[in-house]
């Protein structure tokens, strides 16, 4: 690979870095191409690209680009592959289930919304993370919740308080 490849490779990466917050580092070493394969199926179904990467250009790549990857960048060794999604917890349950079948992905570490987790132990806490729709569903819920009951109120209290006063106007 020549230097401008390689400072292509980092650009277009940088890129990518850029415009996700949602970042999994990950091990697929030892894979068969079939069973590659139906990872890559999997996380195109999820909606998360999956790309080998060599370790230093992605090295590079996180350090031109304007999050702060904490300790990430020393997981970096031996095979790696990246995962970006828009949900931050699709990776990780694409890696619980495809783990199921096989040994492999192992989770190196994962960037979400500037929290860096380092480590295969964290894949269940991951999992547990909930993704931005849910949080907005469930303060949505939240707040209609008292709103309703307020309404609900008025409408039973209403016809009792309707009647008070017509009964007083007719005295």
């Amino acid at each position: 690979m020549t230097r401008q490849e390689k400072s292509q490779v980092i650009e277009d990466l940088t890129a990518q870095l850029a415009g996700t917050n949602v970042v999994y580092l990950t091990d697929i070493s030892g894979l068969d191409a079939e069973t590659t394969s139906n990872l890559r199926r999997s996380c195109f179904k999820a909606g998360i690209k999956l790309e080998v990467v060599k370790n230093t250009l992605l090295e590079k790549a996180m350090e031109a680009a304007e999050f702060d990857y904490g300790q990430l960048p020393t997981v970096l060794a031996g095979n790696s592959a990246i995962m970006i999604a828009e949900n931050g917890n699709a990776p990780a349950k694409v890696i619980k289930e495809f783990r199921k079948k096989s040994d492999k992905p192992l989770l190196k570490g994962a960037f979400i919304h500037s929290a860096v987790f380092v480590g295969d132990n964290q894949l269940d806490a991951l999992i547990a993370l909930k993704s931005k729709d849910e949080v907005i569903g469930e303060i949505i819920g939240l707040l209609q919740s008292p709103a309703k009951n307020v309404v609900s109120a008025l409408k039973s209290g209403g016809n009792t308080i309707a009647g008070l006063v017509k009964t007083l106007s007719e005295r």
